[in-house]
């Protein structure tokens, strides 16, 4: 099988080699620095955000100062077409589109994590979003360039620790601290970048503290009390077990030449957190202390980009990592279960020189990662995990329109005590767009994804407390496969701009958790089943400058967004709402400030064994200081959820018993030099 990969990989260079012979003089490829909004994740040539027909979004840093330190799905939280698994302040992942866990690839600087987050949700991202320059969201199948992990989604998190040019000056850097009411929190964080003739040298650092935080209702929904014929008495106070600590250290030094750079960092991670209500339950057991989990990571990255033609390629991208992950669930003060993950994980791209409009790239990719788990509750066995990918991604522009396409081929292995299984999967894509005029975009793509089963969905037999079941694999599932169709409308105009995100997707051999009704160690059996299903929906976001003078500007925005799913065996588990979103901007030079109100619909369709979840609405507002009148430096003042109000996100498994935090007043202070 790794030799047909292999064989793909030379076939597929070959392939884009003949297809720029034609040309006996290479036009100079287009400056990525020179398109506006360039979304690196969704090729590894430059396409701007307006010209994707894929749904996509973008954080920078501007808005990461601002927001409230926290897990990677809570800061995503609240975009169209992103929730959070919600496990509490300490672990929370995106869910996009509906599809969480190994459905929504998360990167650091296009690579793969190489932690355990996928596999629970109780298992924290180890790379936290304030080490971020630019965080990257590609909502549904788009990145087909990352593989079958990207079947929902990607999110990657670039950060700067690995320079690629040198700072204006020779030396940059930035500066954050904030502190927050609700739960007694403060974070700093900073980066410095230093030029030594053709080195950069950069170090970077992020420390954080949360206490239990604040609720204001009491912890169990009046959903779940009432299954069990009670009623909550009091409500509100502190929700146990919801601390936070986290350090985060890194170092990195690259070389900066003419024709381009290469350097090698290093990171070093370590975060305690508590798990609310992940406790054990069992009739008649001896009763346990908290659970919480400690996480250390060490990181080696190793990236590059050579700009100087090599026959039909413009520049060569190398990006290498390899990581030693533990995570350690302590109960009380006794070790409970830890689970290890170690590997490396490179992709090489090969950026084809632009010819009239037409634009490409190949790449390969390899990943190596040794999973094990030791414990009470290590329910999945010690696997080692071989990957195996190989891709290309073509786009032609025309005068009006353009049509674009990918195809990549996937090869895994996974070796564990309970057998081996082997995947070869097929992945490709189709698209046209046209642009009728500069403000207008339209796109449409058919896409076909196959995704390989994880070591979790084949091998697990055990215990699984996060998700309160006994959860039993099955080796012999087969590769799930999902046909999209996704339609695009992007409109720029002058003051008013728009984006219109239509989708369907239909899944061959969607692997689901289901319930047995049996029981065993006094926990609900779910089996790992195939079914077909079903998933469609829609995103909206619209941008509308309602006055301008001078320096003054007042900017209304409304985003929306809904996803319906469905399988052979009903309603699939932890599918959010609706959520309508306004905000209101008023900018000046010396301040900002932003009203926003967010509203998020009831949800009573719901799998078997899931209580319905209760509407909310929220409201946050921001009031930024900008001194010096460029936002160089910002003073700001944070609120979240003024009206208290009681949240609970379906997506999450603790949903009924650990509301989201209650009103949260944040101060702090940001600096770029």
């Amino acid at each position: 099988m790794s030799r047909r990969v292999v064989f793909s990989a030379v076939s597929l260079l070959a392939l884009a080699c003949a297809m720029g012979a034609h040309a006996n003089e290479a036009a100079p490829a287009q400056d990525d620095a020179g398109v506006s909004k360039v979304v690196v994740t969704a090729a590894p040539y430059a396409v701007s955000a307006d010209n994707l027909t894929a749904s996509v979004a973008i954080v920078d840093r501007t808005d990461l100062d601002l927001a409230p330190p926290t897990g990677l799905g809570d800061l995503l939280s609240g975009m169209p077409g992103v929730r959070s698994t919600a496990f509490g302040a300490g672990a929370s992942r995106p869910v996009v589109r509906g599809l969480a866990g190994p459905r929504v690839q998360v990167l650091t600087n296009g690579v793969g994590q190489i932690d355990a987050s996928a596999l629970s949700p109780d298992h924290q991202v180890a790379t936290d979003p304030g080490e971020a320059e630019r965080i990257e969201v590609l909502r549904g199948p788009a990145a087909l360039a990352y593989g079958g992990s990207a079947i929902g989604g990607v999110i990657n998190i670039i950060d700067d620790r690995i320079a690629s040019r040198a700072p204006d000056g020779g030396y940059s850097g930035r500066l954050l601290a904030s502190g927050a009411t609700g739960d007694d929190s403060y974070a700093v964080s900073g980066a410095i970048h230093a030029a030594v003739g053709p080195l950069v040298l950069t170090l970077d650092g992020l420390k954080r503290e949360a206490d239990d935080y604040e609720i204001p209702v009491f912890a169990e929904s009046r959903r779940l009390l009432a299954s069990e014929g009670e009623t909550a008495e009091g409500g509100g106070g502190k929700l146990a077990n919801t601390a936070v600590e986290l350090e985060a250290i890194g170092a990195g030094v690259s070389y900066v030449g003419a024709d381009g750079f290469i350097g090698v960092s290093v990171k070093k991670t370590d975060t305690s957190y508590g798990v609310p209500g992940h406790a054990h339950e069992e009739e008649g057991a001896e009763e346990e202390g908290p659970v919480t989990i400690g996480l250390t990571q060490t990181r080696i990255d190793l990236r590059g980009e050579y700009n100087k033609a090599i026959g039909p390629f413009a520049k060569v991208r190398l990006s290498a990592g390899h990581a030693d992950y533990k995570h350690t669930e302590f109960e009380g003060d006794a070790v409970g279960t830890r689970f290890m993950s170690d590997g490396y994980e490179g992709r090489v791209e090969l950026v084809q020189a632009e010819r009239g409009g037409w634009k490409g790239a190949v790449g390969v990719q390899g990943l190596r990662r040794n999973f094990d788990a030791q414990g009470d509750e290590a329910y999945v066995p010690r696997t080692k995990i071989t990957e195996y990918g190989a891709f290309t991604q073509q786009r032609v522009e025309k005068a009006g329109w353009g049509y674009e396409g990918g195809l990549r081929i996937d090869y895994r292995d996974l070796d564990s005590l309970k057998g081996q299984a082997d995947f070869t999967n097929v992945s490709g894509s189709l698209g046209v767009f046209a642009r009728p005029s500069d403000a207008v975009f339209f796109g449409l793509a058919v896409s076909r994804n196959s995704r390989a089963p994880t070591e979790a969905e084949l091998y697990a037999e055990g215990p699984h407390v996060a998700t309160r079941g006994f959860e039993i694999g099955n080796p012999n599932l087969d590769a799930e496969t999902a046909w999209s169709v996704e339609a695009t409308a992007h409109y720029s105009g002058e003051r008013l701009s728009a984006d219109l995100h239509l989708f369907t997707a239909r899944y061959d051999g969607f692997i689901d958790l289901r319930p047995t009704g049996a029981e065993q160690d006094g926990l609900a059996v779910y089996d790992y089943v195939q079914t077909k299903a079903d998933f469609r929906g829609f995103e909206v976001e619209t941008r509308y400058r309602a006055w301008r003078k001078a320096d003054q500007s007042l900017t209304l925005e409304a985003s929306g967004d809904f996803v319906r799913g469905a399988t052979d065996l009903g309603p699939p588990a932890r599918i959010p709402s609706y959520s309508v979103t306004g905000r209101a901007i008023y900018d000046a030079r010396f301040w900002t400030a932003r009203v926003e109100a967010r509203r998020v619909g009831e949800q009573d369709r719901v799998a078997q064994g899931e209580l319905a979840t209760d509407a909310y609405t929220t409201l946050n507002a921001s009031l930024a200081w900008k001194p010096k009148g460029n936002g160089q430096l910002r003073v700001f003042l944070d609120g979240r959820n003024l009206t208290d109000e009681e949240v609970r996100e379906h997506a999450s498994f603790l949903k009924d018993i650990a509301p989201s935090a209650g009103r949260s007043i944040r101060a702090g202070v940001a600096y770029r030099f």
